[in-house]
């Protein structure tokens, strides 16, 4: 079967940063099911594995965290699916990736396909949707109030392929007040179509723009990018005992400042469920139905933004570069090979 790899970490404009080449269709076992992969999408974690992370001598690192596809064939202890069922999902970050004609998979974190979308508008769907829901839901609590707060949140990084997705589901599944952030024209549009309240801009201080809406203190915060240059703005923005939650990964990380406030802290990784293989790893599962009824009752939307062709090792990189521009919005697809 066609796969895309590499062999070395390298940066993206080298020749071989990413190569097409060949192997053996795997099968599968226990609670795995083997898929036929349709369409793909790029995550920043495919960056920065792809720049640090160096496999076996001799061996090849795939890559691709979301996928959507066709059951092709199931392992014995499969039980959620059966051959022929069209399946979205977002991988584990410790096997072989969704970036190769076949793929396995555990079915616990596999979701069924939305009825109403293509296989490119669904490959946009699961990394994003499992980390918004996990952030908003599992971490946050944002059901669960902050005496004296505002019924808000604020979203860091609103036009990204996270901040998109958790701006609809939001909307969609609670009552807050979403503030997201953007810096550019086409970008501030982006999150202003997907239900955004009110935007603020990024590049300026955070804080005063987020008191100037009038609406009180914030009581969450969902950071999905570029926290450390934000964290002395969410101190000073965020209700007391607000909550704070990130998924960006910050060269340091003070979290002092957050003591006067008691201002919970929260890590989100959405592969902590199945690299743990934790005992509500199902959950993965069960969202991601979810999310699929709420597409086709029309409640959310593909955050697709960009589609880059077929699945190639020079489609891909374009996607990687594009990405690693931090210039992206929504997320970027690759179908068929």
């Amino acid at each position: 079967m066609r796969a895309i790899g590499y062999q070395t970490p390298q940066p993206i404009d080298a020749t071989t940063a990413l190569v097409d080449f060949d192997l053996p269709r795997p099968e599968p076992q226990g609670r795995d099911i083997l898929v036929e992969v349709k369409a793909v999408s790029v995550n920043p974690v495919d960056t920065k594995i792809r720049a640090s992370a160096k496999p076996e001598p001799g061996e090849w690192k795939v890559l691709g965290w979301d996928a959507a596809g066709v059951v092709t064939a199931v392992g014995p202890e499969a039980s959620l699916f059966k051959p022929g069922d069209a399946v979205f999902y977002a991988g584990a970050i410790n096997r072989s990736g969704t970036n190769a004609e076949f793929h396995l998979v555990d079915e616990r974190i596999v979701g069924k396909k939305p009825a109403s979308t293509d296989f490119a508008a669904a490959a946009a769907l699961p990394l994003t949707s499992i980390t918004a829901w996990e952030m908003l839901f599992d971490r946050l609590e944002v059901t669960r109030p902050v005496a004296g707060a505002a019924n808000a949140i604020l979203i860091i990084g609103g036009a990204g392929g996270v901040g998109s997705i958790a701006i609809q589901i939001a909307r969609a599944l609670t009552d807050l007040t979403v503030i997201a952030t953007a810096s550019r024209p086409e970008t501030q549009d982006w999150v202003k179509s997907l239900g955004a309240h009110h935007v603020v801009d990024h590049r300026q201080p955070l804080a005063a723009q987020v008191a100037a809406l009038g609406i009180g203190q914030p009581a969450f915060v969902f950071s999905a990018t570029n926290t450390d240059d934000h964290l002395a703005d969410i101190v000073e923005l965020i209700a007391p005992q607000g909550r704070f939650g990130l998924i960006d990964d910050p060269k340091a990380l003070n979290a002092m400042p957050l003591k006067r406030k008691s201002i919970s802290l929260h890590w989100e990784l959405m592969f902590t469920r199945s690299l743990f293989n934790t005992a509500d790893i199902e959950k993965q599962h069960d969202l991601l139905n979810r999310i699929s009824e709420l597409v086709d009752a029309g409640k959310i939307k593909s955050t697709l933004a960009d589609h880059f062709g077929v699945i190639n090792a020079e489609n891909l990189k374009r996607a990687h570069a594009l990405i690693e521009s931090g210039k992206a919005k929504g997320k970027i697809v690759l179908e068929g090979f």
